[in-house]
């Protein structure tokens, strides 16, 4: 189109009028051509980025069509979603990317992400082959990254999931949701499932209206929004049950210094997704290592009692995510994930402004 255009801007130059008429035509109808042939080239967008196509509607983005477009890299990048100190799960994760790296061949280096933005554009700019994203990120990397999510950590029978809890202090006075009306409740990061999106889609039918009945204070994580409310910073936080528990379990807090006073149905935990763009020959046999791969006593620990990567599909296992965002809502797409990563960004720039 560029060389196209350059032509015709030489010939209004030239000054030859009847070219330069004709060039006008041709342009005018390259111009509306340009949609149609988008159209046709990709059937179906759903909520996918425009460089994304999703024809048999499963919901995630399709697999190139060209072969060049595969990638092949000699080190395959991996990370894990930054819900707490990325460097703890670069270690947790070590036997497992050393099995990575035997079973497929491949050099495997484990890129520590500071936030759920950077994880996705790490993907999108081909910088990342596979992770686990936290479960409303999750949603966010199918449709901006082009992500794939296969897996989600789980035992035989079934994938490891979380609730939405919020917490207060043992010897609070709070004891239900309404209760907090105009009190100090922690969110954790706008892209949050738990930690946001379910709040904002769940706490009005407990009569608690966020950003009517209280301001939401974005502490950034998990982790720190539960240490906040043991500081005093807050008086209450929606987090994640799993990072909750694990916290307790690795002495990071003393569980028995909390009160849960809400507690929501079963979300799937952190996915685990690959780039869409993968060679897939690659891709197959990653996917065999991650499913064949069973967890060492460490890792088990550290992921409450899960020993291995269960299969799930975005379509099907993300519905819930999917309809509470809707419910409350959110979107998923383009437009939606440059606003939150734009209030997450300000919410980061005010803590540490306030340090």
């Amino acid at each position: 189109m560029q060389d196209l255009l350059s032509r015709r801007t030489r010939n209004i130059y030239a000054g030859r009028a009847g070219r330069l008429a004709s060039s006008l035509l041709l342009a005018l109808a390259g111009l509306c051509a340009a949609p149609a042939a988008l159209a046709q080239a990709c059937s179906n967008q759903g909520d996918l980025d425009t460089m994304y196509c999703d024809s048999n509607k499963d919901l995630v983005a399709d697999f190139p069509t060209d072969a060049k477009k595969f990638k092949n890299p000699s080190t395959l990048v991996f990370t894990y979603t930054p819900v707490e100190d990325p460097a703890v799960y670069a270690k947790i994760f070590e036997p497992f990317t050393s099995h990575l790296a035997q079973c497929t061949g491949k050099k495997v280096v484990f890129y520590q992400v500071q936030s759920n933005a950077a994880e996705i554009e790490a993907m999108r700019s081909g910088r990342l082959h596979v992770g686990g994203f936290s479960t409303g990120p999750t949603a966010f990397a199918v449709n901006i990254a082009g992500a794939i999510p296969f897996a989600v950590k789980g035992t035989e029978k079934e994938f490891q999931g979380y609730n939405l809890i919020v917490i207060v202090k043992k010897d609070s006075p709070y004891q239900k949701l309404s209760d907090l009306k105009g009190k100090k409740l922690a969110h954790t990061s706008p892209s949050s499932n738990s930690g946001h999106m379910a709040p904002m889609a769940l706490f009005p039918a407990e009569g608690l209206k966020p950003e009517t009945d209280y301001k939401i204070l974005f502490s950034g994580k998990h982790d720190q929004s539960i240490l906040g409310v043991k500081s005093g910073d807050y008086d209450a936080a929606a987090v994640a049950s799993d990072v909750y528990h694990r916290m307790g379990t690795r002495g990071q807090i003393k569980e028995d210094e909390f009160r849960v006073i809400y507690r929501s149905a079963k979300f799937p935990t952190s996915s685990f997704a690959y780039a869409h763009d993968l060679e897939p020959g690659l891709r197959d046999k990653m996917l065999k290592c991650f499913y064949d791969y069973r967890f060492p006593a460490e890792m088990q620990k550290a992921f409450d009692g899960a020993d291995r990567f269960y299969p799930v599909t975005y379509k099907k296992d993300w519905e819930i995510v999917r309809r509470v965002a809707e419910a409350g809502g959110e979107a998923f797409n383009r437009k939606a994930y440059e606003k939150e990563t734009a209030r997450e960004a300000a919410a980061a720039a005010a803590k540490k402004g306030g340090k």
